[in-house]
């Protein structure tokens, strides 16, 4: 592979052991340049060190990484200066303010002329340019930590679970700041527990599990390939519609709210049971028509006995 290539991150059959656990079993992928690429997957999957293994800190057992060009096990210090990397519960200096901060982190970078200005406003964090640390918000700290990750102006971005602990106002405005990341040509490695956060800003998903990659597509082809069906929810129905839907074939459930759900395969399925439920003389007051999200398919490849046990998976929310 040559510096010119159209990946930003190659990887060959990546393993890394300790001892009798593999953290990360023979993986292979690849990142384009100014791609959004979310590796999901539960607590252990190995998500955590196959990132740090990218981002030069830990090395591998067996297998082969390249970072724009260059292997990680080589190159280390050749490539640390063109990466960025917010790990997990990033944390800075108390009683330093976000200015201070960021002309800190560029000093250790050695970056004679940073754009200090730039990067505050970029994170939209320019009028807080003289709050210390510790005065910050939970979601106000993590914008900091990119703002920090950008410093050296880096070609591929690692943010490992960048929202975790924000509420959700937070969360959508950190996603604001790593869209503006994608626009602006970076290469951005992300992962998260959050399936929406996934779905709205990943190109490329991969699910791992227990080490190894399960599927890996767009959010919309992991979708289509791994969730062909329709979620209906019937609202406020009268006892007679459970019969009704069930005498057709289906197999209806109830949600937490006592409204029934039904998982169907062909949207002409919806036509049929409103006009069984009419023709039946029965009612409801609500209808809600779905497609499944990500975090069905995320469930479904990580749980295998969750689809057995639980009637729908959206319906509940």
């Amino acid at each position: 592979m040559t510096k010119n290539s159209e990946y930003a991150i190659e990887v060959n059959n990546l393993t890394k052991r300790y001892k009798d656990l593999s953290a990360v079993d023979n993986i292979s992928f690849t990142v384009e340049r100014g791609e959004v690429f979310a590796l999901l997957g539960p607590n252990g999957a190995g998500k955590t060190t196959t990132v740090e293994i990218l981002n030069t800190i830990r090395k591998p057992t067996s297998g082969k990484v390249i970072l724009l060009g260059m292997d990680v096990t080589e190159k280390k210090y050749d490539i640390i200066p063109r990466i960025g990397v917010l790990p997990q519960g990033f944390s800075s200096f108390d009683r330093i303010t976000v200015k201070e901060t960021l002309q800190y982190y560029s000093r250790l970078f050695c970056r004679k002329k940073p754009d200090i200005q730039g990067l505050m406003k970029l994170v939209n964090l320019k009028d807080k340019a003289g709050v210390q640390y510790k005065n910050l918000s939970g979601g106000l700290k993590q914008r900091l930590g990119i703002a920090v990750a950008l410093v050296n102006d880096p070609e591929i971005v690692f943010l490992d679970e960048p929202t975790t602990g924000l509420d959700p106002l937070a969360r959508r405005a950190m996603w604001e700041v790593l869209w503006g990341l994608k626009k602006k040509g970076k290469t951005l490695f992300l992962t998260t527990h959050y399936m929406e956060e996934a779905e709205f800003l990943a190109d490329t998903v991969a699910i791992v599990k227990k080490g190894k990659i399960f599927a890996m597509g767009s959010p919309g082809d992991l979708i289509e390939s791994n969730a062909d069906y329709l979620v209906v929810m019937l609202k406020s129905v009268d006892e007679t519609v459970f019969d009704i839907v069930k005498k057709m074939g289906f197999s209806p459930g109830y949600d937490s709210h006592g409204d029934i759900t039904v998982r169907l395969t062909h949207a002409d399925d919806v036509r049929r049971i409103l006009n069984a439920v009419r023709d039946g003389g029965a009612s409801f007051t609500g209808l809600n028509v779905r497609k499944p999200n990500l975090e069905a398919v995320f469930l479904k490849l990580t749980d295998d006995t969750f689809l057995e046990n639980f009637v729908g998976v959206e319906e509940a929310q």
